[in-house]
């Protein structure tokens, strides 16, 4: 597949791999909790299928772009993929999965609430649902591709106004993953200084997507060369998960009907 955005993290490009294995961890963390009948919300291109897929008895995955959900379709026959932009969740009848995850998706999401809504309706009761987004106070610019961002407090007000059972932990990194985040951070205010106007936030997030992920991948390969050994050899393994919320790269959220 070959659309590679620095949004649509690629696991072939090297520069994209602490990304793509930050992106994996969520699969791998996900995978105590899988059961019965599963349904993905934003399978992007199929990352993790194949760690979740031996532990449900039925997948069904959603993703709004059709050329993905076209070549998925061939690379995982046993899957049933729909091209579909939610939320509302249709053609989905209420308490019809076990298992709902969806990964790096609730932040494009315009309208949130309802989002989470047709999930718990569309969840079986005792059901669970595990949901992972950014954690805002770690992003290191606006990323003009999501709606909003998330603090542990509010992403867990908005669950536990829907959810009866709402766990928040999150994905933080080792040393490794750390030294990475950091020269990441150094690298990206170096780029930001020449934006004395604030323009990443006073910009509609429209005019800035290109000159995002330009910036952002040009970021990406510096770091690729500058330490190459550093970036190509983490792996999942180097993602951690922690109860230090606040402080982690990524809030994990775990909700049961």
């Amino acid at each position: 597949m070959t659309r590679y955005t620095t949004e649509i993290t690629s696991d072939q490009l090297v520069s994209d791999n602490p990304i793509h294995q930050r992106l994996l961890k969520a699969y791998y963390v996900a995978k105590e909790h899988i059961q019965g009948d599963l349904l993905e919300l934003g399978c992007g291109e199929g990352r993790g299928i194949e760690i979740i897929k031996p532990l449900c008895n039925r997948y069904v995955a959603l993703d709004k772009i059709a050329e993905v959900i076209n070549e998925l379709k061939e690379k995982y026959p046993d899957v049933v993929f729909r091209q579909s932009i939610f939320p509302p969740l249709v053609d989905l009848s209420d308490d019809g999965f076990d298992t709902i995850v969806s990964f790096q998706v609730i932040e494009h999401i315009e309208n949130d609430g309802l989002f989470l809504k047709e999930i718990y309706r569309v969840l079986k009761p005792g059901g669970k649902a595990l949901i992972t987004t950014p954690n805002r106070p770690k992003s290191l610019t606006r990323n003009p591709w999501h709606i909003r961002e998330y603090t542990e407090n509010e992403l867990y007000k908005l669950a536990k106004s829907i959810f009866p059972k709402v766990e928040m932990v999150g994905i933080s990194g080792n040393q490794k993953v750390m030294t990475y985040y950091e020269q990441n951070k150094k690298s990206v205010e170096k780029i930001m200084r020449w934006d004395i106007l604030d323009l990443q936030h006073r910009l509609p997030a429209s005019v800035l997507k290109i000159p995002y992920d330009l910036l952002n991948r040009f970021n990406r390969n510096k770091l690729g060369n500058h330490n190459s050994n550093l970036v190509k050899n983490i792996t999942h393994q180097d993602y951690l998960v922690t109860s230090q919320v606040k402080d982690s790269l990524d809030l994990f959220c775990i909700l049961q009907k």
